[in-house]
């Protein structure tokens, strides 16, 4: 461990905060207004996806489904539809698994406890720890791809952290978070946000940075990324593609679709075949004779 760790991480609390409370996004998770089911809903939606792709689509979620009871009601094909373009819609999916099982364990209300919400369908670690701190201002580690950056260049001293979030930095984010709950759950809200906005993957913005002077990878000259080299994510070509593809014809359909519709979407037989098993086998499309197919009636 670091020295900026070996005096506790107290040195970087007060900074990071102040900065948070002077610059960060008024998004619409993060009004009062939005309450606990807006914030997983977000929490959801910003899996892997930019803010500025989620932003209408979670407006026209919210506006459509204000509580989890409403979208339980609806089958899970139209929480697929409404998935729109986001990405990933398995998400979608598990998305409405949790808000039926809100509606049928806890009144309709998005539970408080962390042990509650990680026993929802679909809610993993991260995603229970982000909606009891960012929700109900609760202590919790919330470690997500900008946090873990964040800690890796400020206490680590490296460039990115490892490629999966490990123990060692599990053990870490849970020793700098502040004793005091309401500011732990700022002090998630605002080192997410660093991340998000300065210390950024590609071009971290040093001289916005409210704690460079203490950064342990500034101080030791910023030296380069020493692992396997990161590669982002090809999209073009790939089973993702067709899928979106496939997806994309379904959700505009009100019905059942016949195979050689889809079928038109994508020339490589073999390929759209193997994206379609794969949909049908994630639940996201329903086979029907004909043959035919349409999104889960549940």
């Amino acid at each position: 461990m670091t020295a900026t760790t070996d005096h506790s991480a107290t040195v970087l609390h007060g900074p990071v905060i102040d900065w948070f409370d002077a610059h960060a996004r008024d998004l619409p998770w993060r009004r009062p207004e939005a309450g606990a089911w807006g914030v997983m809903v977000s929490e959801f939606m910003l899996q892997q996806t930019p803010v500025n792709r989620v932003l209408p689509v979670y407006e026209q979620w919210v506006e459509r489904w204000p509580r989890p009871a409403d979208l339980a009601r609806e089958s899970p094909g139209e929480a697929v539809r409404a998935w729109g373009r986001l990405g990933y819609p398995r998400r979608a999916l598990r998305l409405h698994g949790a808000a039926s099982a809100i509606a049928e364990r806890h009144g309709g209300d998005v539970p408080s406890e962390h042990a509650q919400l990680l026993a929802l369908p679909g809610v993993g670690e991260y995603t229970a720890a982000a909606v009891a701190s960012f929700a109900y201002g609760r202590r919790h580690a919330v470690l997500d791809t900008n946090v873990r950056r964040v800690f890796a260049r400020a206490i680590n001293g490296s460039q990115y952290p490892p490629g999966a979030t490990t123990a060692a930095e599990r053990k870490l984010a849970r020793e700098v978070l502040p004793e005091r709950e309401d500011v732990a759950a700022r002090w998630a809200a605002a080192t997410m946000e660093l991340g998000a906005l300065v210390c950024t993957a590609r071009s971290p913005r040093c001289e916005r940075c409210p704690i460079a002077g203490n950064c342990a990878w500034r101080l030791a000259g910023s030296p380069p990324h020493e692992g396997p080299p990161r590669r982002g994510q090809s999209y073009a070509g790939t089973d993702r593609q067709v899928r979106g593809k496939l997806l994309a014809v379904l959700r505009e359909a009100p019905g059942a679709v016949p195979q050689a519709a889809l079928d038109a979407v994508w020339d490589d037989a073999v390929q759209r075949a193997r994206a379609l098993d794969g949909l049908v086998a994630d639940g996201l499309v329903e086979p029907l004779p004909g043959p035919a197919y349409r999104l889960p009636r549940g």
